[in-house]
């Protein structure tokens, strides 16, 4: 069995999102209550069965780091 890891490159413009996209990157915005955006992808990759994953980050990615960690 080989052994897979999946990688996440989570970012994108946020123009439609651009007031809440100001100090974060559009995957950290917060979607109901205490989740944020990359947290859809996250859950995918678990529920696949692919634990080892790696999360490319860009500008602004403060909050999203905050939130993995």
């Amino acid at each position: 069995m080989r052994e897979v890891m999946g990688m996440i490159f989570p970012g994108g413009d946020g123009d439609c999102l651009k007031p809440m996209t100001a100090l974060r990157a559009k995957p950290a915005v917060p979607f109901n209550g205490k989740y944020r955006i990359i947290d859809f992808a996250l859950n995918n990759f678990i529920n696949s069965g692919n634990i080892n994953i790696k999360i490319l980050v860009e500008p602004l990615s403060q909050p999203l780091i905050n939130q993995i960690t």
